[in-house]
């Protein structure tokens, strides 16, 4: 699984010109999901995520997790994250896997997350047209890969 987290003041998703999603303080995650992934990815990714201390304490230092300041999640499939561009222009999406397995997978990292966070997460539609807002707090975005834990 690899994702894109950002820390943002708001964010919202946007699907036929209907808002889906919005969330305003929190975390916005693009998730990829390739077929490899497995509950062991979940699992390493939700926890990662929940204790990830990037919001500042009283002091101005990023030292809070989304947990600590009661912020938001928001989660928005991303399959380009494992574009392939090694050669030509015209990216390849063959590691983003089929959505017979990356579906489930999608779904069950949304549940542990929601689980793991004590509260609802909002979504964006899998496999849809998103248009994607948000105001990037910082900005603060880091990227993360279950296949580079170290």
């Amino acid at each position: 699984m690899r994702t894109v987290i950002q820390r943002v003041s708001q964010a919202s998703v946007t699907i036929d010109n209907q808002v889906k999603a919005e969330i305003k303080h929190g975390l916005l995650l693009l998730l990829g999901v390739c077929e490899e992934d497995n509950e062991e990815d979940i699992n390493w990714l939700v926890k990662k995520i929940v204790n990830l201390r990037i919001f500042n304490d009283e002091n101005g230092v990023m030292n809070k997790s989304v947990l600590d300041v009661s912020g938001e999640i928001m989660v928005v499939s991303q399959f380009t994250l494992f574009a392939s561009y090694k050669k030509g222009n015209r990216p390849s999406w063959l590691r983003a896997g089929k959505h017979e397995i990356t579906i489930p997978i999608y779904e069950k990292f949304c549940a542990e997350l929601t689980k793991t966070f004590g509260k609802e997460i909002k979504t964006g539609e899998f496999g849809a047209d998103m248009k994607v807002e948000l105001i990037n707090d910082g900005p603060v975005t880091i990227c993360m890969d279950t296949k580079n834990k170290e």
